[in-house]
Parts: structure tokens; sequence; C-alpha cells
């Protein structure tokens, strides 16, 4: 198992410690700001909801450039570039917390967005260029698994942050940005994969390529669909889960915490076992046990939340992990979340292993852009459902049946993984 050498390595470590850094930053950012809203401009449901968009827009129009920037230049190099630029946006965030402007904050958002969706494609582009094809599924294990644990940190230190002041929050952001950028200094140079390409100043156009090299590869569309599933299928998931805590199993604040906490740590893990059933190869057929355990736990998720009733008092961990509905639920969504990692991991490796070495950022920013379309929506239709009165328990069954008939689908079109 390449595990531990990965995280010593000049190929990896720098990598990986520059991306977790900027992940939780992300995150860290995101919640500070929803605080803001919440306690410090009162109401502001609406403008949650927008600040949500505002970070995942670029992603729609930006990933392609991204790209073409990874695959035309060297990756370090552009490393670098976004995570100083990081640092200046940084500062108009610390300026709008210090000033507590929610416009100044959103600008800063935004860019926080920008630079997210310029470093995806280069994030998971670089990894074949750095390792070797049997090193890819550990690789991927421990960024997906660092990934949900810097969402999980972020999101709680930004919690905690936004009760503690504008100082605090602008001295951690600060703190982070920098601790990103040095991490980028380590990143090996890669070299031109495609010195020749030229950056398309028609973005619209250039998105439209990418989608159709990656519709033009089955493989590829197959692996792109294949991970587009798994966070639309996340996003559902972490955004209904909070209500499901709070609501019918009675859970204050910290127990929501606690099981996100749980959330996050079977993802990793099931990213850990996927690489390891791997064992330097890429092995789909982890993927398709992924798939359909993610639809059992889910489907059982939906079916024994169906008769709760609401609690009528919110009940800290302590008191909900010694019932048997809270365990249930909490073996629920540690069963889905570690079918999560099992699932997402062989497929992504695929997909970079499939790639042609030239095309390989563009390859990977089609897809962030594939993956985006599919988050946003799924984000949508569960609103409309939840609008139409289809409760969070039905929410789960719903996604269950859906999985299910994912798993079956992926059972039909599996590609040869070699």
């Amino acid at each position: 198992m390449t595990t531990r050498p990965l995280l010593l390595s000049r190929r990896f470590a720098p990598l990986f410690w520059c991306q977790f850094f900027s992940a939780f930053n992300d995150n860290f950012l995101k919640t500070a700001l929803v605080f803001l809203i919440l306690f410090g401009n009162g109401g502001g449901e609406a403008l949650i909801t927008l600040a949500s968009a505002v970070f995942i827009a670029p992603y729609f129009f930006l990933s392609a450039l991204g790209g073409e920037l990874a695959d035309r230049f060297d990756k370090g190099r552009v490393a670098r570039s976004l995570k100083l630029i990081e640092i200046g946006v940084c500062c108009v965030a610390i300026a709008g917390f210090l000033l507590h402007s929610v416009p100044v904050l959103f600008v800063a958002l935004f860019g926080f967005g920008v630079l997210a969706a310029l470093f995806g494609p280069l994030k998971y582009g670089i990894l074949p260029d750095q390792l070797s094809r049997t090193e890819l599924p550990a690789g991927n294990a421990l960024v997906e698994g660092a990934t949900f644990i810097a969402i999980l940190t972020g999101t709680i230190a930004g919690g905690i942050a936004g009760k503690g002041g504008a100082v605090v929050i602008a001295g951690l952001l600060l703190a982070f940005a920098i601790a990103s950028w040095l991490a980028s200094l380590l990143i090996p140079p890669t070299g031109e994969r495609a010195p020749r390409l030229r950056i398309s100043a028609n973005i619209l156009r250039a998105t439209r390529d990418q989608l159709r090299y990656l519709r033009g590869d089955s493989r590829l569309f197959w692996g792109a669909l294949v991970t587009s599933w798994f966070w639309a299928a996340g996003i559902v998931v972490l955004a209904i889960m909070p209500p499901l805590i709070k609501t019918l199993v009675g859970g204050n604040e910290n127990t929501v915490t606690v099981y996100l906490a749980v959330f996050s740590i079977a993802v990793g893990a099931g990213s850990w076992l996927a690489a390891y059933i791997a064992r330097g190869r890429i092995v789909l057929r982890t993927t398709l046990i992924g798939a359909l355990s993610l639809g059992l736990f889910t489907l059982d998720l939906g079916v024994s939340t169906l008769g709760m009733t609401p609690g009528v008092t919110l009940r800290g961990p302590g008191d909900v992990f010694v019932s048997f509905p809270g365990l249930r639920v909490a073996f629920d969504l540690a069963g889905l979340a570690l079918a999560g990692g099992l699932f997402i991991v062989p497929a992504f490796a695929a997909v970079q292993a499939w790639s042609d070495q030239a095309h390989r950022a563009r390859t990977v920013a089609a897809v962030n852009i594939l993956n985006a379309a599919f988050m946003t929506a799924a984000t949508i239709l569960t609103a409309v459902l939840q609008r139409a009165g289809v409760t969070v328990p039905q929410l789960f069954v719903l996604l269950g049946i859906v999985g299910l008939v994912v798993a079956y689908a992926i059972k039909r079109t599996m590609p040869h993984a070699g």
C-alpha cells in the first residue's frame, strides 16, 4: 500500500496540502459569511442560497479555461500563480469582514469560486503526471478523503469563528491562504504537456469543444457521468441531512456536527478502502459495489425515518447516540458515505488513466463542468420537490431508488478498465 510514502513524497505531498488548505478556506469563508448574514444582518435565507450559486457558477464558464491553462503551461507554475492570487482575494474577504459588508464578501466568494474552477482541472490533471498508474487509486483516495475532511473542518471552524469576530476570521483566512501558497511552491515542475495549444478567447466555445471531446470517447463520458452522479447525490445528502437530524432525530447543533463528522470520516475510510482493494490497479467493480451499497443505505435511511415524529426538544450527541433511531441513522449515513468513497475513487482514477496526456487537464475540466451541471440540477430538483411537499425521508427513499437504478445502469454499461 503506497499511502504513507505518498504523503511523505515531494511528488504528492505539496499538492495534497495545497488543495487541502484551499478547500478548507473555501468552506471556512462560506460558513463565516452565512453566520454574518444570519446573525449580523438578520434574515437572509435567499442570500444564503445565492452564496452557493455565486461560488459554483464559475465552474460552468471557467473550468474549460482552467483545463487549457493546465495543459498549455507547467502545472506547478499555474498552481503557484493561482495560490498567490488567492492571497489577494483573501484580503478582499478580510476587508469585507472588517467592514461587515456582505456585498464585498460576495465579491470575495465569487473570487474563490473562480480560483477553485481554474484549480480543479489542475488538481486532478497533475496526479497522473506525478504518480505512476499503480499509485493513482491511492492518490485519488487521499485527495477525495482530504477534501471531505477539509469541507467538514472548514465548515466547523467557520461556524466557531463566525461567533468570534472579524479579526479571528481574517487571521485564519490569511493564514490558510499563505499555507496553501507555500505548499504550491514545493510542487515539482511537470513541463508543458501541450505547448502549441492556443488559449481560446471564446470561453463558451472552449466549454462546448471540451464537452464534445468528452462525449466523443465512450469510456471517458461513462466515467464523467458516473462521477457526476456521485456529486449530485452527495450535494443532496449534505443539504437534507441537517434538517433530518434536527427535525426527526431531535439533535441540536453539536449533534448535527457529530453526524457530519461521521459522514466525512466514513467517506475518507471508503476512499482508503477503495485504494486498498485496487492495490495499484483500476478496479471498476468497486465502483459498482459502491453504487449498489450507496442506493441500499440511502433507501434504508429513508425507510427507517418515514414513521418518525418530530422531536419536541433538541438533544445533544450523548442523548441521541444512546437511542436506537439515532444509532440507525448514524449507521446508514456512515454506510452510504463509505459506499461513496468506494464509488468515486476507482471511477476518477479510470478517467485520469484513460485520458490522453496532452489533453488530460481539459478532460478533467469537462468532467468538472458536467459535475457542476448535475449538482445544480439536483439542488434545483430537490428544492422543487420540497416546495411541493415531499418530506426529507421521502427524498432519501427517492434518492435510494434512483441510486439502485444507477447501479444497474453501471453494471450494464461498465467498460473494460484497461
